[in-house]
């Protein structure tokens, strides 16, 4: 039994903020029925290539994107837009304790499917919406995407090479990181809900937009801003008030290189075969580093070129001196620390197909998280959830998939 196996979450989102947050429930157990558009599906099902592939290399139609975000659940497919799937959505919300959705503000109402609507059949529902810039404000009508919300949010002030240096300017993160923070975000709301439920009774409505998030999310640049007026700025892969603290390409790789004291700087540069650096009163400590930055950093940077990336990090991590490399995945997924931590899993897929998978990070000691189902193909649960929840029978299922309701 998992933590949040007596919950039941009917999960209206696509693409990434919500179906994260579906996951995260679907992990601890949750009984999590993902509704999609018969025939099409959530739309990052068709954002491929890569796609899951056969025992004999040959590509599914299930497209690694949409994998990332939806094991452990059950996908249903409803047309909302008609009658028929609207009461099929009514019926499962009555039998729900959580309702996700990430239509634009207002879509739901008008098929009587918003909070006030569904809270009729359900007076303890927890009815959370996740969209761009929430649900008031001059910005709520407005579609978010994720990178247009990094850019507004901030985020693309504080991340980027320095202006002037080459490759300077704003930059994005790697990953939908406004999407996945929301997700994770909204997450905590419902559970904290949940919690509220649980003592009164009384369920609520829950209003997650990305560009909170992504604003929250800046942490002590925030402050940093707020405390002192000055908005931060990029720095790329340096530290503003530690030198060195950055990365450095060695012959073969990139390395990052932590010096957070005069006295791991010594030990770095005598690594180095360079000890007098550490004595030169330009560099022997932190503040006349940081004013003779410019001068040091190519010093350092020519003598870390000189060897390979594996020479390096033996040597400083014997030195002390802390360090790491900048890997790329398929040298995350065989690092041995990893590896240890069971941050890759396997599942079987109907397609004759092992999906790999990485599970929920989180660890516990008596109800952790699982990977137990595949992230179902499109509808894979339909006619067994209208029959075990809804008592429907074969003639009506039968009807529904005719009129194209389901």
């Amino acid at each position: 039994m998992g933590a949040l196996s007596h919950i039941r979450v009917l999960d209206l989102t696509r693409v990434l903020a919500g179906p994260w947050c579906g996951q995260t429930f679907a992990d601890f157990g949750a009984d999590v029925i993902k509704i999609e558009r018969p025939e099409t599906g959530d739309d990052t099902r068709h954002w491929g290539p890569p796609y899951l592939k056969t025992p004999d290399g040959a590509d599914t139609h299930e497209a690694a994107y949409y994998l990332a975000a939806n094991r452990n659940k059950r996908s249903v497919t409803v047309d909302i837009a008609s009658p028929e799937g609207q009461q099929i959505i009514r019926e499962l919300a009555a039998q729900s304790d959580v309702v996700l959705e990430n239509y634009k503000v207002g879509q739901l109402k008008k098929y009587g499917l918003d909070y006030q609507s569904l809270r009729e059949v359900k007076r303890d529902l927890v009815y959370c919406s996740v969209t761009g810039f929430g649900q008031t404000g001059p910005y709520a009508p407005r579609a978010g995407y994720d990178f247009i919300i990094q850019g507004i949010g901030g985020f693309m002030s504080i991340t980027g090479e320095r202006d002037g240096q080459p490759g300077g300017g704003p930059q994005k993160a790697g990953v939908a990181i406004a999407d996945l923070m929301t997700g994770m975000y909204a997450t905590i709301g419902v559970m904290a809900a949940l919690a509220h439920r649980d003592r009164t009774g009384e369920g609520q409505y829950v209003d997650m937009a990305l560009l909170d998030v992504q604003v929250a999310m800046l942490a002590n640049m925030n402050t940093n801003f707020l405390a002192s007026g000055q908005p931060p700025v990029r720095w790329g892969n340096a530290h503003p008030n530690i030198v060195p603290y950055q990365t450095f390409q060695t012959s073969d790789g990139w390395i990052i290189v932590a010096v957070g004291n005069d006295g791991q700087f010594r030990k770095f540069v005598d690594a180095g075969g360079r000890p007098e650096l550490a004595d030169d009163p330009r560099f022997a400590t932190n503040p006349s580093r940081v004013r003779n930055r410019e001068t040091l950093v190519p010093i350092l940077a020519a003598i870390v070129r000189e060897r390979g990336k594996h020479d390096w990090l033996a040597a400083l991590e014997a030195a002390g001196v802390p360090c790491g490399p900048i890997n790329d995945l398929g040298e995350v997924f065989e690092d041995p620390q990893v590896v240890a931590r069971g941050m890759q899993v396997e599942l079987p897929h109907p397609t004759g197909a092992t999906v790999k998978l990485v599970p929920s990070p989180i660890k516990m000691s008596a109800t952790p998280p699982e990977a137990r189902l595949h992230p179902p193909m499109l509808g894979e649960h339909t006619d067994s959830v209208l029959r075990e929840l809804l008592g429907y029978g074969d003639a009506r299922i039968a009807h529904l998939r005719e009129s194209k309701a389901i």
